[in-house]
């Protein structure tokens, strides 16, 4: 199976874990005998009912079956029966949850995975590392196994932010893109000194962005030895950071 590692927003990463071709085979065949044990059962109930009317056709036999997929993924998190009887969901490719569009766009596309192509759309779940095929290429979206979605590894060793003892200092750090997390940490693994200009700029501009005075944080000492102002203080805004991220956990 293939993993996929992803960054979160919140700076947490997630192991998850692609399905299987086996694994979307079965969910399909599933799908399919509960959708012809539907038609079975709505076709018996027509002819008993002696119900007649192109409507009654469209709405209880045609409509059902055509949008089956679609809208038990839509209000199932991802999941038809199939999938949660083997335990699979649709994600969006970041571990996000897909959007209304994302679910329509794959769901259109399965004509030419399934019908149309002779179920072709086999040869690209199995070509691509997260067993997409093309709706799901589309849609930036991928299958995998429902144990590992939940799955958040962090580790402990990495984060001593999280001793029960520490006490964030600016909860401006919540608002800080990724991006803007991972330059200052990109800033700070580099902070040789003839990098020191660099640094204080960045700490300026964080500063600025957030609406932090700084004066507080530097009257009660910044606790890491060995560090400039300007070190500590981005260091502090990234431990902060950290912390509100677990606490959305």
């Amino acid at each position: 199976m293939a993993d996929s590692s992803i960054l979160t927003g919140q700076y947490v990463h997630i192991e998850q874990t692609a399905a299987s071709i086996g694994d979307r085979i079965v969910a399909q065949i599933i799908d399919w005998v509960m959708m012809l044990a539907y038609e079975c059962l709505s076709v018996w109930i027509v002819v008993e009912t002696n119900t007649e009317g192109v409507w009654v056709i469209l709405l209880f036999l045609l409509f059902p079956i055509l949008f089956y997929t679609l809208l038990m993924e839509v209000f199932n998190h991802g999941q038809s029966v199939g999938k949660m009887v083997v335990n699979t969901r649709v994600v969006k490719v970041d571990g996000s949850t897909p959007t209304l569009g994302a679910y329509l766009l794959r769901w259109l596309l399965f004509l030419i995975d399934g019908p149309i192509t002779s179920c072709m759309g086999i040869i690209p779940i199995a070509m691509t590392r997260n067993h997409q095929r093309l709706g799901d290429l589309a849609a930036g979206t991928m299958v995998i196994k429902q144990q590992n979605y939940k799955k958040i590894q962090v580790s402990l060793d990495d984060y001593d932010y999280l001793l029960k003892n520490y006490t964030p200092r600016y909860p401006q750090a919540a608002d800080l893109s990724l991006e803007q997390v991972e330059t200052i940490s990109r800033t700070l693994a580099n902070a040789r000194p003839e990098f020191a200009p660099h640094v204080a700029q960045l700490a300026q501009k964080v500063q600025q962005k957030l609406g932090i005075d700084r004066s507080e944080g530097l009257q009660q000492g910044n606790g890491m030895t060995g560090l400039s102002a300007d070190q500590a203080f981005l260091s502090r805004i990234l431990r902060d950071y950290q912390y509100y991220a677990l606490e959305e956990i």
